[in-house]
């Protein structure tokens, strides 16, 4: 593997830190079900890992009593039709928020996902490593979280899984370069813009089910799609850690 370039160092300190997101993909949003917990009353380890969340706040209750949490391990009769979801993702300027636990990437507006005719507009998308869900029992490099919503604030995350491949995937490439170094306000990088369609791989075959969120407060009514095809990308840091590694929440269905 050569040299990491800058941007991509920094993106792999933060996604390797464990506490993707916090909550900032709900924020975005800014919904009931969307609600943020603080900073620091959760994590990934000790007193706070994702088995005491429901300990730490009556908000969070839903984490333990829960009957639709994400994220699941994927298999293959959970598969949904291809043309049962599609996007109209429109080039866009680069807006980017290091917000001390990943870099997140948020959207201008006028890009949506169709998923069974209702329209939802696309949010923000950010970054997990390893992947939160597995796929037939195993964890991918790096997974990627579309989301969007809809005129009723209900949300739907579309979830595309990386792993390295020989050559640069592209539409990565401004986002690594421009990564910022340390946590602060969106700002928007001069001149640039992406193509997020360019991130998803070009077989629509999918994996769909009614969740959640995957940080406190657990909250449900969450749409996941995730595709069932792996996007390659050019290595950004080291391999995913194994199932069940340190940051990673599965739910058993």
């Amino acid at each position: 593997m050569g040299a990491l370039t800058p941007g991509e160092a920094i993106v792999t300190h933060l996604i390797n830190r464990r506490r993707v997101l916090r909550g900032a993909l709900l924020a975005a949003v800014a919904c009931p079900l969307c609600r943020t917990a603080a900073a620091d009353e959760w994590g990934y380890h000790g007193a706070h890992a994702p088995k005491n969340w429901a300990k730490l706040s009556p908000d969070f209750k839903m984490c333990s009593t829960g009957t639709m949490q994400a994220p699941i391990d994927l298999k293959a009769p959970q598969l949904g039709a291809a043309n049962s979801v599609t996007r109209d993702y429109k080039t866009m300027p680069l807006k980017l928020i290091n917000n001390g636990h990943t870099i997140q990437v948020n959207a201008a507006p006028g890009s949506t996902c169709t998923v069974d005719g209702e329209r939802f507009e696309l949010v923000q998308f950010h970054f997990h490593h390893p992947s939160e869900h597995l796929l037939a029992g195993k964890a991918k490099q790096l997974e990627v979280h579309f989301v969007h919503a809809n005129a009723a604030k209900q949300l739907t995350v579309l979830g595309v899984f990386m792993e390295p491949g020989a050559r640069a995937l592209a539409a990565l490439e401004p986002i690594w370069a421009a990564a910022p170094a340390s946590a602060g306000p969106e700002r928007e990088v001069a001149g640039v813009t992406i193509a997020p369609e360019q991130l998803f791989p070009p077989s629509a075959r999918h994996y769909r089910y009614q969740g959640s969120l995957t940080t406190p407060p657990c909250s449900e009514g969450v749409t996941w799609v995730v595709r069932a095809a792996v996007r390659q990308q050019r290595p950004a840091g080291p391999e995913a850690e194994p199932p069940g590694a340190a940051g990673h929440r599965l739910t058993a269905i």
